[in-house]
């Protein structure tokens, strides 16, 4: 696997690197080993699915605060998204900067998000499926995110107009308004 920083520090997007023959395909997706080396987060306690019926169905900016402050390792099962995050960590030289990339099962990439990150993403195609392994478990009370729209953040997603979004994404808080992640 290739295991590439991005310009957002403690980010990491990862690519497997398959062994092929003539039956298909074979390649590691979680190394502890070598996430240890990178520095990275190699133990996960959940594993959850999120499915979007339709393109343009767009889910964020989330995460949890401390101390249930969650790192995910993400990737697309089916179809496409514009994944995002948001580096939302107090005294960050990046705090309040984004970075996306385009996941899609064709691509098999992930994207490993760290703690005191916000995510989310807008589905490309229809049908399409991500697979999040997530440390720690989910714990309601302490969920939180920014809106996906601040122009603060300026995110240039795929179909802002065209989002298809639930009522609690539509009432999360300007940039301006969180309250920064102390980790």
């Amino acid at each position: 696997m290739r295991i590439e920083e991005t310009p957002l520090a403690g980010a990491f997007l990862i690519t497997p690197e398959p062994a092929r023959d003539d039956r298909g395909e074979f390649a590691r997706l979680i190394d502890a080993e070598t996430f240890a080396a990178h520095g990275l987060v190699n133990r996960f306690e959940q594993t959850s699915y999120s499915f979007n019926r339709h393109a343009g169905t767009l889910r964020g900016l989330h995460l949890q605060r401390p101390p249930h402050a969650e790192v995910k390792l993400i990737r697309v099962t089916a179809g496409a998204v514009f994944d995002v995050i948001v580096d939302l960590r107090a005294g960050s030289p990046t705090y309040g900067r984004w970075h996306g990339v385009e996941l899609s099962a064709d691509n098999r990439r992930q994207f490993y998000v760290p703690a005191g990150f916000a995510h989310g993403f807008q589905a490309l195609k229809d049908d399409s499926e991500l697979t999040y392994h997530i440390t720690p478990p989910y714990a309601p009370g302490s969920q939180d995110g920014v809106a996906f729209d601040d122009p603060g953040l300026a995110i240039a997603w795929p179909d802002p107009s065209g989002a298809i979004l639930s009522d609690r994404d539509r009432a999360l808080p300007r940039l301006a308004d969180f309250k920064p992640i102390e980790l």
